[in-house]
C-alpha cells in the first residue's frame, strides 16, 4: 500500500477517535449540568469554588482558544468572555476565583448557546482536517488536552455541587442527578472487620516513577525516572470512615502531637473535628452527600479529608503516607509481567467490574471490597476510583520536565500535595495509575482519602 494512503487512513481514524472523545465528553458534562436550576446554576458556594454556570462556560472557552491558536474564526461569538480566563496570563486580564460568583453573566441560556456554537464550529474543523488530510504538528496533542480538561471539570463541578447542596439543611434539598446506579455489593461485615487492618509487603529496590508510554498523559507525568525505595508495607484498602471515627474518639482532633504545625492552627481556628460534612445528630455521625442526609458508612472510604487530617491519622495509627513512588509502585507494578500496568489490575480501560468513577453513577464511594478484579498485582485493592489518595510527595516537576501547553500544570509546582488514584466523579478516560493530582494540604472540598504505610527496615 502507497505511503500516502497509509497516512491518509491514519489520520482519519485519529480525527474519528478526537471526534468520538470529543462528543461523549460533552454528553457527560450534560447529564451532570441538566439537572441543576438556573437559580442554582450561578452561585457560588465558597470562594474555592466555582459556580456550574461558570464552568460550563470555561470549559467551552478553552475549545475556543485551541480553535483561534489553529486560525479558525470565532468572530461569530457574541458572547462576553472576559469572565472565564481562570489563569491564562497570556490571554486576557484575569478574574480572580473568589469574584466568580459575583458575576452571574454570561447568563445560562447564553451559555448554552455559546456552547453549542462552539461545538459546531470545533466538528466543521475536525472535518476539515479530515478531508484535507491535515493533522497539523501538536493538533491532536492539544485537543486530546482540551478533552482531558473538560473531563477535569466535570469532577470539579460535582465537588462545588456537593459543597452547594450540603448547605441545606433540609435533607431533601439536593442534587437529583439525572442518572444513579448505586452500588449494592452486599459485604459480609464480619469479613471487612477481620480484613481491614491487612497490610501488603512491597520490595524496595530501584522503581521509575512516571507514565512509561508513548501516548496522551499530562506533561507532569513525564519524564519516567529512577527512585530508589526501601521496603515498605502498604494498606490493603483506603483507611474507612470506622477507623477515622476511632481517631476521633481517642481524641485525634484535640492532640496536638499528631498534627503539622500549620494543621493544628486550622483544627483550632476552623474548629474542626470530623471529616467535611460529617455532624453529629443524637451521638452519631452523620453526613449530607449525593444521597441525602444518612448515618456515616462504617466500611466506605472516608473522604472530604485534608492532607493535615490523613498526616494525623496515619501518625495516630503508627504508620506514615505513602509517598507517590510508593504508591505507584504497589498499584501499578506486575512482577509476572516484569513491567507497570496502566490501571492495577492491567491495561484495559476501567469498568464496573474494577473501579467506581464517574460513569458508574454511584455518586458515593463504594464500601472496600467492592471491586475484587480491580486489585493490583501485589494485591491492594480500590487504587483507582472511590477516592483521591493523598501522599506525602510535595507537588514537584519531575527531573528533565518540559511543558507541553504553557499555564496549564507547571505554574501550579508549589505548596501543594500530590494524590494519586481518581475518585467516584473521575471520568473513565482522565484516570491511570500515573496521574498526579495536587491540592493544598489544607482542603477538604476534593474527594479526597488515604492509606497508610510502614516502613519494613
Amino acid at each position: 500500500m502507497h505511503l500516502s494512503v497509509i497516512l491518509t487512513q491514519v489520520i482519519t481514524n485519529e480525527v474519528k477517535r478526537l471526534r468520538q472523545d470529543f462528543l461523549n465528553i460533552r454528553k457527560t458534562i450534560s447529564i451532570i449540568f441538566e439537572p441543576i436550576s438556573i437559580e442554582d446554576a450561578v452561585m457560588q458556594s465558597d470562594p474555592f469554588g466555582s459556580t456550574p454556570n461558570w464552568h460550563i462556560a470555561h470549559v467551552t472557552w478553552f475549545f475556543q482558544k485551541i480553535l483561534e491558536k489553529y486560525k479558525q474564526d470565532i468572530s461569530a461569538n457574541s458572547i462576553n468572555t472576559d469572565y472565564l480566563n481562570s489563569y491564562y496570563q497570556r490571554y486576557s486580564k484575569i478574574l480572580p476565583k473568589t469574584e466568580r460568583g459575583k458575576y452571574p453573566r454570561p447568563k445560562v441560556s447564553e451559555t448554552l448557546k455559546y456552547r453549542v456554537m462552539i461545538e459546531d464550529l470545533f466538528l466543521e474543523f475536525l472535518d476539515y482536517i479530515e478531508k484535507n488530510n491535515s493533522l497539523i504538528h501538536n493538533l491532536a496533542y492539544d485537543i486530546e488536552l482540551a478533552n482531558q480538561h473538560e473531563m477535569q471539570h466535570q469532577e470539579l463541578l460535582v465537588y462545588d455541587l456537593q459543597h452547594y447542596f450540603q448547605k441545606f439543611e433540609d435533607p431533601s434539598d439536593n442534587y437529583e442527578p439525572k442518572i444513579i446506579k448505586r452500588n449494592n455489593t452486599l459485604i459480609d461485615s464480619g469479613n471487612i472487620g477481620n480484613i481491614q487492618d491487612e497490610m501488603i509487603k512491597i520490595p524496595g529496590g530501584i522503581y521509575e516513577l512516571g507514565f512509561p508510554r508513548d501516548d496522551f498523559c499530562y506533561d507532569n507525568e513525564l519524564p519516567e525516572h529512577k527512585t530508589y525505595l526501601n521496603p515498605y508495607e502498604i494498606d490493603k484498602y483506603p483507611v474507612v470512615n470506622r477507623e477515622f471515627i476511632e481517631f476521633i474518639d481517642a481524641g485525634g482532633y484535640q492532640n496536638y502531637r499528631f498534627w503539622l504545625s500549620d494543621g493544628w492552627d486550622l483544627v483550632n481556628e476552623k474548629q474542626w473535628n470530623a471529616p467535611l460534612y460529617w455532624r453529629k445528630i443524637d451521638g452519631q455521625w452523620y453526613k449530607k452527600d449525593f444521597r441525602g442526609l444518612n448515618k456515616v458508612s462504617p466500611y466506605e472510604p472516608v473522604t472530604n479529608v485534608s492532607y493535615f487530617e490523613a498526616d494525623a491519622y496515619s501518625k495516630w495509627a503508627g504508620k506514615r503516607l505513602p509517598n507517590e513512588a510508593e504508591w505507584e509502585k504497589a498499584a501499578s507494578w506486575n512482577d509476572d509481567l516484569k513491567r507497570k500496568t496502566t490501571y492495577p489490575w492491567g491495561d484495559n480501560l476501567p469498568s464496573d467490574s474494577t473501579a467506581n468513577l464517574l460513569e458508574s453513577w454511584t455518586w458515593a464511594p463504594s464500601q472496600i471490597g467492592s471491586y475484587p478484579f480491580g486489585k493490583s498485582h501485589y494485591g491492594c485493592h480500590q487504587m483507582i476510583g472511590d477516592v483521591w489518595e493523598w501522599t506525602s510527595s510535595e507537588y514537584v516537576l519531575y527531573p528533565g520536565f518540559r511543558s507541553k501547553f504553557s499555564e496549564y500544570t507547571d505554574k501550579w509546582a508549589i505548596n501543594q500535595k500530590v494524590l494519586r488514584g481518581g475518585s467516584f466523579a473521575t471520568p473513565i478516560m482522565q484516570i491511570r495509575n500515573s496521574y498526579r493530582n495536587y491540592f493544598k494540604p489544607h482542603e477538604r472540598i476534593p474527594f479526597s482519602g488515604f492509606r497508610c504505610v510502614r516502613d519494613l527496615l
